[in-house]
């Protein structure tokens, strides 16, 4: 015993030894040692040229900005992590100016777009270029509908029989009485019991409240999952209690460009041929109603090819640029709301696109998901009973009004909007990250509304950070930033509260444990 006492003694010495040593080189090689350069360098320098003298006063200059520069930088780093571990007050007064200068960028975009209106408005409208028998009606905006008869080149042909008997049903059609007086509450109880009830179909409130106030956030709103977790029947149902079915479009591989979705005119027959997509669009202008239009399997194809012109045009400030041009001109016989051969895309319709993570289909790209609020739903929900719920009939403009009520009585508070400058300044300096400008309006929008739904101000915060700012952390090499993203879900927890923020630890876990 006594031998293998002395053997581990001498071994471990000798690792100790070797260990210092390395210590006492580094010392000497940064600090100690520059009396040895110097005494060199004052030995040869007297015997040299001058052109050499130059040549070894630059490299002693150089040998000396290396420790200095090592040195710096080891100062700057132990000064930035201690006063982002110590929030002084001075921090707390910075974030909180942040704050509000985000707050007034926002307002100075919605001014922005109020003035667009205006600009537009003055400019005046092109009315209807082409039809000649007129039928009076009277549209649900209490304007006149004008229905054309004849057609457009004289051989009797329609450009758009689709769109032409939509203007035939609603010539005469009666519209429903609205329920002006539901809440946001309501609403969402409304909904739930209605799904359950009538269609055994069961969400959790927390679903439930993601999907109003993404409404609330976006006009476009991808359902993301695995399989058989209700994502496509989501929309449909809460279309149908409604009263106004979504139209599904099923999504196929081959879809490269917006003729897929929209459809092309056809040179040969003269008539457009017309898509399902196209027919929701363009009805969704004679109702009042909210409209939904799902893309089923949205990612089996590109969303950036074939929905990038949407994308684009949903993105422009005022509602009258939002505009899709079918054909170059206008024909007589063509339905009656296009405009010079432009299709309105109206206020009132939303798009739910549901995805599947799997070798079969695409990654959902930056573009695409900074414009979208993605909600996830991975598991069902327990079943449960309740009382049958009739439909519901509500008008867009209502649920618009129901969105900025809660805004008044909801806004988000000054200390969540201290604690959200404090988080966005720490992503921007230890991983280049930031709230932009697009994400926190739809913040400001989504979490009053997520409130109102019987949610909490944190909840809401808490889900949009998960989904719309941590998930970059995808495209990032997460190998290189494993020991950053612990420190982050440290400071998460510090600033927030423990327990307060579980969505966006779970995501950040989620991430780590992925690479």
């Amino acid at each position: 015993m006594s031998e293998f006492l002395k053997f581990a003694f001498e071994e471990i010495s000798s690792i100790v030894y070797n260990i210092a040593a390395v210590f006492a080189a580094l010392i000497k090689l940064l600090f100690t040692g520059w009396v040895d350069y110097i005494l060199v360098f004052t030995t040869y320098f007297p015997t040299l040229g001058i052109f050499a003298k130059a040549l070894s006063i630059l490299l002693m200059l150089v040998l000396i900005a290396i420790p200095v520069l090592i040195i710096y930088l080891a100062v700057k780093k132990i000064k930035l992590r201690r006063d982002l571990k110590n929030d002084t007050v001075e921090n707390d007064v910075l974030y909180k100016e942040i704050g509000k200068l985000n707050k007034q960028v926002l307002d100075l975009m919605d001014e922005k777009s109020k003035i667009l209106n205006m600009k537009v408005s003055s400019m005046g409208g092109t009315g209807y270029a082409g039809g000649n028998a007129v039928i009076g009606n009277i549209r649900p905006d209490g304007g006149a509908v004008q229905t054309s008869a004849a057609a457009s080149d004289g051989s009797g042909a329609v450009r758009f029989p689709k769109l032409s008997e939509v203007d035939f049903k609603y010539r005469n059609f009666t519209y429903p009485e609205y329920d002006d007086t539901v809440t946001l509450q309501q609403f969402a109880d409304g909904y739930r019991s209605y799904a359950a009830g009538t269609l055994k179909l069961y969400y959790t409130p927390e679903v439930v409240r993601r999907f109003i106030a993404g409404l609330a956030a976006s006009k476009l709103l991808i359902l993301e999952g695995i399989s058989g977790t209700g994502k496509t029947s989501l929309p449909h149902s809460f279309s149908r209690y409604l009263s106004n079915p979504a139209t599904m479009v099923a999504v196929q591989p081959v879809f490269r460009d917006r003729t897929e979705i929209i459809g092309y005119f056809n040179e040969f027959s003269k008539k457009f041929n017309e898509t399902e997509f196209l027919r929701a669009l363009y009805e969704a202008n004679y109702l009042p109603e909210p409209n939904y239009i799902v893309l089923d399997e949205m990612n089996l194809a590109r969303i950036e090819y074939y929905f990038a012109e949407m994308l684009s045009i949903l993105e422009m400030p005022s509602h009258e640029e939002w505009k899709l041009d079918l054909v170059p001109t206008a024909w007589q016989g063509d339905p009656v709301l296009l405009e010079n051969g432009k299709i309105r895309i109206p206020e009132n319709i939303w798009f739910v696109g549901t995805a599947n993570n799997d070798d079969s289909t695409f990654t959902i790209t930056d573009k695409v998901y900074d414009r979208a609020i993605p909600i996830e739903i991975n598991e069902r929900a327990e079943a449960f009973e309740c009382d049958p719920q009739e439909p519901l009939h509500i008008t867009a403009e209502h649920l618009e009004k129901l969105f900025e009520q809660a805004k008044e009585e909801h806004p988000m508070s000054d200390e969540v909007i201290l604690l959200m400058s404090k988080l966005d300044q720490y992503l921007q300096t230890r991983f280049q990250l930031a709230f932009g400008h697009r994400i926190l309006k739809q913040m400001y929008d989504f979490v009053p509304v997520y409130v109102a739904c019987g949610g909490t101000e944190l909840g809401g915060l808490d889900y949009i950070i998960a989904r719309k700012v941590l998930k970059k952390f995808e495209s990032m090499n997460v190998q290189f930033v494993r020991d950053e993203i612990k420190e982050l879900i440290e400071y998460i927890e510090k600033i927030f509260g423990e327990g307060e923020m579980e969505d966006s630890i779970n995501y950040l876990y989620k991430i780590q444990n992925f690479y």
